[in-house]
């Protein structure tokens, strides 16, 4: 589909902001041949099922149906466009089942004018746009991801697991470790794995393929690998300088 042909629609329970999107995105961009206005989820729902629109920019606080609804009844039947999320409400959980639900962005109000027309011009000109959050939720999911791999740390783990615990897609986890960790996904992993050897290490009684089994790793060689990359020593050198032979 040319983007000449893309249909938008707005939905927010506030007529004002509601128009004012509207009046900004006609005269500021050329991206949309159609928009639609909706000032409720049922509102919404009936224009998804009647026009198909593209995009849509959703409100998440409405009164009978919320946006979250919105989304999940359009994605039970197929027909979810490509959404941003609109929202006052900088929350964690919002956040979390927007993106779960398939949203492509989340932005808070008070928003710029020209902030959106950006995002809705990259989403449109993009088939994978940069997907964000409030950096609160996205600090939130970071924390959760790290906290579930610590509490599992002797069971496999992979991006895949961690995000599925987490409610988010492995490319999203992945994005969030790279931006708030430095380091990403596998190589945080390996980190964390290895600073809990270190303190096993400590145990004299623990052989060092226990101490390997207990934080993930099934092959010792490989184990010894990751270990000596991560602190310079080998298992055995480490143990040596701790005086324990």
């Amino acid at each position: 589909m040319q983007q000449k042909d893309m249909r938008l629609l707005l939905v927010d329970d506030e007529e004002t902001i509601l128009h004012g999107m509207a009046w900004y995105i006609e005269k500021h961009t050329t991206c949309f041949k159609k928009v639609y206005c909706a000032t409720s989820g049922q509102g919404a729902l009936d224009i998804i099922y009647k026009h198909h629109p593209d995009v849509m920019v959703l409100d998440i606080q409405m009164p009978g149906k919320s946006g979250l609804d919105v989304m999940r009844e359009a994605v039970a039947a197929g027909v979810c466009p490509k959404t941003i999320i609109l929202s006052g409400y900088d929350t964690f959980s919002y956040a979390q089942q927007a993106l779960r639900l398939g949203a492509l962005d989340y932005l808070l109000k008070p928003c710029r004018s020209t902030e959106l027309v950006q995002k809705l011009e990259s989403l449109v000109g993009s088939q994978e746009p940069v997907v964000e959050a409030p950096s609160d939720a996205g600090n939130q999911i970071v924390k959760n991801a790290i906290e579930y791999m610590k509490e599992h740390m002797d069971e496999e783990l992979s991006q895949m697991i961690v995000a599925e615990k987490v409610g988010v897609s492995t490319s999203y986890l992945s994005t969030l470790f790279a931006k708030k960790e430095g380091p990403g996904f596998s190589d945080y992993l390996n980190q964390l794995r290895i600073e809990c050897a270190c303190e096993y290490m400590q145990d004299e009684k623990m052989k060092i393929y226990e101490i390997a089994y207990r934080v993930g790793y099934r092959d010792e060689k490989y184990f010894s690998k990751v270990f000596k990359k991560v602190t310079g020593k080998s298992p055995s050198e480490y143990r040596r300088g701790m005086g324990i032979r």
